[in-house]
């Protein structure tokens, strides 16, 4: 007989999206894609679909709190992944939170504009992801616009202004940052994972699709889940991104919505 503790089981704080493509949904399909049970927190609840955001209401922060408790009191939790945390105030009371909970792997994804162009951070809470989060992750995976915005400097264009961005990042208190080339005009997605012992490079080629809902989401996610699994963080790099790639090649099967789709996260189940 298995040992209840033999069940991997990862926790995503984010926004609820009413669409189902990105944010707490696309997390728990993620990981029960990958085999680990999810359990969620919610931080904000969306009014939102394929073609963008209606509406956004974020929870009050102690209510946060104590949905993070009631999981982390009880569950035997082996990651922990952030997505969309909308306010200042959120993110200190997530912090707080966590900050009792220093072994357990905790994935950032610095959610500041949905893949619409609609704000889902606050301006003024980006100094407090910066000081409160980022020195409580494991690795922290933003793309190339939010990492130029962590950094007030321009967007990276190139791979070594990628790794140096990714390295001024992690000088900031993270211990890996995963730079994500996905908006970048190249034919190949190139990720850099930058940690203290180097620089790994992760390349796929590029899928033009239009179901790009969720990517982000889906692949913090799959990280964590990896996580979750006792992987090595570079293995669960990699995993994660095989994964996000399949979903997106795959997602021409669905049809969902009149802009953008959402990856196909059960590609390998129907």
């Amino acid at each position: 007989m298995n040992s209840p503790l033999s069940t991997p089981i990862a926790l995503t704080i984010a926004g609820s999206d009413s669409g189902g493509g990105a944010g707490i949904q696309a997390d728990l399909k993620t990981f029960s894609a990958l085999g680990v049970f999810g359990a969620s927190v919610i931080s904000s609840l969306t009014a939102q679909n394929t073609l963008g955001v209606q509406g956004v209401f974020p929870i009050p922060p102690v209510f946060v709190q104590q949905q993070i408790h009631s999981v982390l009191s009880d569950l035997q939790v082996g990651a922990i992944k952030s997505g969309m945390l909308a306010t200042a105030e959120i993110i200190n009371a997530v912090a707080q939170s966590l900050s009792a909970y220093p072994t357990i792997p905790f994935v950032l994804d610095p959610v500041m504009v949905a893949t619409s162009g609609d704000r889902l951070l606050a301006e003024n809470a980006i100094q407090t992801l910066i000081t409160q989060l980022m020195p409580l992750a494991s690795i922290i995976t933003p793309n190339l616009h939010e990492a130029a915005v962590l950094l007030n400097a321009p967007v990276a264009t190139t791979h070594e202004q990628m790794q140096q961005q990714g390295e001024r990042i992690m000088s900031l208190g993270a211990r890996a940052v995963l730079m994500k080339g996905g908006h970048s005009d190249s034919e190949n997605a190139v990720d850099l994972l930058v940690t203290p012992q180097g620089t790994h490079a992760f390349s796929a080629p590029r899928l033009h699709t239009k179901n790009t809902h969720g990517t982000g989401c889906t692949l913090a996610s799959a990280i964590a889940a990896g996580l979750a699994k006792k992987l090595p963080l570079q293995v669960a790099v990699a995993q994660a991104k095989d994964y996000l790639h399949h979903a997106l090649l795959h997602s021409e099967k669905l049809h969902i919505g009149q802009g953008a789709g959402p990856v196909h996260h059960f590609y390998s189940f129907y």
